[in-house]
């Protein structure tokens, strides 16, 4: 029995998303810049998907552009949207728990001149959104901070923080980094008063390599990536249209119902924290309730190296994460996220992350915390101290 709980990782590819990726490959392949008529029927699978993404957002589908997944998102509402602001001012403000697609470009805008505050984080991975209206100044041009984050799925106060925002000065852009949100829980744009939301395609069922970024109308923002002049200049590139068709779908999909989806995925979140709650020195690290996603749930076992429980664990079928899989260091150093929430060296050491989808099943859980009742003790026994 194989049993998939690191779907903040990956997701499987829904089966009607495959067939219509495939599709999209093999069939009507045309490039959508053409004027022949298999590029018009490419091209309608680009209006189909914008248009099914815009729905979700409750937003214009002019508001939709197109890229390689959340990385690239990120990338170029933070050097695109700085750039083009920086007139203005370079102060830039976000939190110290971002993911790296983040972290690493606003590094690359301190090199090229502009300030960057990071605000702290409390025990659960929440940021006090009087910190963030404390942080601005009349030359902040950016304020950055993630919707879920993605180790221990603390739901940020955004709405909160975008009113502060914009309260302050209209102007400065509010960017949402949404990758572990969307599909999970609602996204509106216009509620949480964001210029620039990210989004990852492969969290949400879609193929690897896909995702979209939302531009408010009339936002700042310089493109990154120039050539063609495709999607009105403002992102080059011939369109991945079998992965944009693919990705319009799977957000039709993910959205729909989305309370519903989301309440099925925090039952099984909850299922296995109380499942677990009776193991000798295991700490949740994740928060409960409103606070904290409804899919993603972090622990630590004490006494027992990460890696070391993370095969354990695969050797019976069982897929979980030592933190964020968005790197290539597989000797999985201690994570900056739990550091920042002022986690022991020991539970740094022994933290996994367990991750749904509306795929998994309370079987699979219980299946997961029968294991964890086998291999804890076992382990620990032969942990050297």
């Amino acid at each position: 029995m194989e049993i998939y709980l690191d779907n903040s990782a990956t997701t499987r590819v829904l089966p009607e998303v495959k067939d219509l990726v495939v599709r999209a490959m093999t069939e009507d392949y045309g490039n959508p810049s053409s004027m022949h008529r298999k590029g018009v029927e490419a091209e309608q699978y680009v209006r189909r998907a914008r248009e099914q993404i815009a729905a979700t957002l409750k937003a214009s589908e002019r508001e939709i552009f197109f890229t390689s997944g959340g990385t690239e998102s990120d990338n170029w509402a933070l050097v695109g949207g700085a750039m083009a602001n920086r007139r203005k001012g370079r102060h830039i403000i976000t939190t110290a728990i971002e993911h790296p697609a983040v972290i690493q470009p606003l590094m690359l805008l301190k090199e090229l001149g502009f300030d960057v505050t990071f605000l702290p984080v409390d025990g659960h991975g929440l940021v006090d959104p009087a910190a963030v209206a404390e942080a601005l100044r009349e030359d902040t041009i950016l304020v950055s901070v993630m919707y879920v984050n993605n180790e221990v799925g603390a739901m940020e106060p955004v709405e909160e923080i975008g009113r502060i925002v914009k309260a302050f000065d209209p102007s400065i852009l509010f960017h949402v980094d949404a990758v572990q949100a969307y599909g999970k829980t609602e996204v509106i744009p216009r509620r949480i008063r964001a210029d620039l939301i990210s989004v990852s395609g492969h969290k949400i069922h879609a193929p690897k390599g896909t995702g979209f970024l939302y531009v408010r109308e009339k936002t700042k923002i310089r493109p990154i990536i120039l050539g063609g002049g495709q999607q009105g200049g403002m992102r080059s590139g011939t369109d991945n249209v079998p992965g944009i068709a693919g990705l319009g779908l799977a957000a039709s999909i993910a959205c729909a119902d989305i309370e519903a989806k989301a309440g099925q995925m925090r039952a099984l979140r909850d299922r296995l924290a109380a499942g677990i709650a009776d193991i000798p020195d295991v700490r949740i690290n994740s928060g409960s309730g409103e606070q904290s996603a409804p899919h993603i749930l972090n622990a630590s076992f004490t006494g027992i190296r990460s890696e070391v429980l993370l095969h354990a664990l695969e050797d019976k079928g069982i897929s979980v994460s030592a933190g964020s899989a968005c790197s290539t260091n597989k000797k999985l150093p201690v994570s900056p996220v739990l550091k920042e929430l002022g986690l022991e060296k020991k539970h740094l050491e022994s933290a996994l992350r367990f991750s749904f989808s509306t795929l998994n099943t309370e079987q699979e859980v219980d299946e997961t915390v029968r294991a964890l009742h086998e291999l804890v003790p076992v382990l620990r026994r032969y942990t050297r101290h």
